[in-house]
């Protein structure tokens, strides 16, 4: 299960972030994770609210925001939904599309509470 390396590297981003603003406590992340980025969601969120157990982000409300996947077809040109890597353009029927998005795993933001609060 990659989703639990995963989570772990999102949070090192969260409180290296969070230190750098010299939050006390983060209280809200909201992820973006592109449907083609081979990332099951549920798993992602199963695996955060344990890795952030005794961290700068214990409780806070997590966010995932699915990136639809689109390519770019390499015969017509058209921009397309695309739902799966190395599927056919669903208008000239085919290959390849260079996918344009909808890979992206990355941290959106982060809502944090100051030092002070604490």
């Amino acid at each position: 299960m990659h989703e639990m390396a995963l989570a772990a590297s999102i949070l090192n981003i969260v409180e290296d972030t969070a230190r750098q603003q010299g939050a006390g406590r983060v209280t809200e992340i909201r992820l973006e994770i592109g449907e083609l980025a081979n990332v099951e969601s549920a798993a992602l969120q199963f695996c955060l609210e344990s890795a952030l157990c005794g961290s700068l982000a214990e409780g806070a409300r997590v966010e995932l925001l699915a990136i639809p996947g689109r390519g770019q077809c390499v015969t017509c040109g058209e921009t397309v939904p695309l739902a799966a890597l190395y599927d056919p353009c669903p208008r000239c029927d085919s290959y390849p599309v260079r996918p344009i998005s909808g890979q992206e795993l990355r941290v959106k933001d982060i809502m944090v509470e100051s030092g002070e609060n604490r």
